[in-house]
């Protein structure tokens, strides 16, 4: 429905990592549907977001820094980037605010506008984590933001319980995506055959990859050793192709490795079985009906600072979404192939724990369903009824 009679609307619109960067171009042309050419985009994003008619104000890549230390080399960097954004926001004075995932970038940029420009409604669309750490920042968080979007089942709940914003659940984009995740007829009859495709998940940023790679790659090594019959796959992205097969020189057992969204796709529709580093992915592997082992190792100053800060018993974004930990982490010092060789080999052959995942994963669809509306356009309801509830108030005083 457009909604001709409005006048034009001004949009700023800020993601530095590229799942933001998508998740900001399906809400764009949602945006633009409801408001035809009544609509203006600015702010920072990534290729996707460019296609949608965003012209960034940097370039995204700038922020793509991962890890406590390697964040506090680059502050000098962060702050310049933090300050400008802060800028061309107050600049352009626009109708709504709408922060994409990043907190910390983008829930600093969020408080300075407030502070500066109170009358500029604040939408921040992908909740952070305060559910598993730093509980108190709710509460902070309704200073400067006026709604969550919450791609998760429960954190409505949790920003309730915390005292924070409202925040509603929209969707994960992933619930869009389930044709491309599951199996036809022809792929799983490969997904049940011999020898069983095997993923391996190492990360997907560099500092990830280097992290996991080793330990990886010696799990793999001792399953093969052991006898297991499999066939390797390691799904990247082409920017990340390099890295992989430099750490991989030195595997004993040599991945197939898949290149690009498409190829990696196809290679979740036969896959039996997985391991992977922590994140998304494990959900995007449940929805996919993968059982999975997961890991994660950090660098030494992070493994302090979280252990001392999480408050959920698992880490394990699918086993939070379920509500139940049926799929085995293996962080830190317990991230080693002695103990991801035999969890991994119980997942290859049909045993009690390969079962408990499946039947798990299966009750997905109705826990994450939005019913018959998409994310992008839940999501695209909240920011323009945002926009609406603040001229109201700004016409009533």
């Amino acid at each position: 429905m457009m909604q001709s009679r409005d006048p034009k609307r001004r949009i700023f619109l800020i993601a530095t990592e590229e799942s933001g960067d998508r998740l900001g171009s399906a809400l764009m042309k949602v945006l633009r549907q409801r408001l035809g050419d009544g609509v203006q985009f600015v702010g920072v994003g990534g290729r996707t977001m460019a296609r949608e008619g965003l012209e960034t104000l940097f370039p995204i890549e700038e922020l793509s820094i991962v890890g406590f230390a390697a964040v506090a080399q680059q502050l000098p960097k962060i702050l310049r980037l933090i300050r400008q954004t802060v800028d061309a926001v107050l600049e352009a004075a626009p109708d709504a605010l709408v922060i994409i995932d990043s907190p910390d970038f983008t829930h600093r940029v969020a408080r300075r506008v407030r502070a500066k420009n109170p009358a500029i409604p604040v939408v921040d669309y992908v909740s952070p984590q305060l559910w598993a750490w730093r509980p108190g920042r709710a509460r902070t968080m309704l200073g400067y933001v006026d709604h969550v979007l919450g791609l998760l089942p429960f954190e409505p709940e949790e920003y309730r319980k915390l005292g924070g914003p409202p925040c509603s659940y929209v969707g994960h984009p992933l619930i869009e995506q389930l044709p491309s995740l599951r199996p036809n007829v022809e792929e799983q009859r490969r997904r049940d055959g011999e020898p069983p495709v095997l993923l391996v998940l190492p990360g997907s940023r560099r500092s990830e990859i280097r992290h996991h790679l080793d330990v990886f790659g010696a799990t793999l090594g001792r399953l093969q050793a052991e006898g297991r019959a499999f066939e390797l796959k390691l799904p990247t992205m082409p920017h990340l192709e390099a890295t992989i097969r430099e750490g991989i020189a030195g595997w004993p057992v040599k991945p197939q490795i898949v290149v690009g969204e498409t190829e990696r796709r196809a290679a979740f529709r036969t896959a039996r079985a997985a391991l992977a580093k922590s994140g998304t992915v494990t959900l995007e592997l449940a929805l996919s009906g993968i059982p999975m082992v997961t890991a994660y190792r950090v660098g030494a100053i992070e493994a302090f600072i979280l252990r001392r800060a999480i408050r959920v018993s698992s880490v394990i974004l699918a086993n939070l979404v379920i509500g139940e930990d049926v799929i085995p982490e293996f962080l830190q010092e317990d991230c080693v192939p002695e103990k991801l060789a035999p969890a991994l080999s119980e997942l290859l052959t049909d045993t009690p724990l390969r079962k408990r995942q499946v039947e798990a994963f299966a009750r997905l669809d109705t826990i994450m369903s939005t019913g018959n509306k998409s994310p992008s356009v839940l999501a695209a309801d909240i920011v323009l009824a945002t926009m609406r509830k603040w001229r109201r108030q700004q016409t009533a005083s």
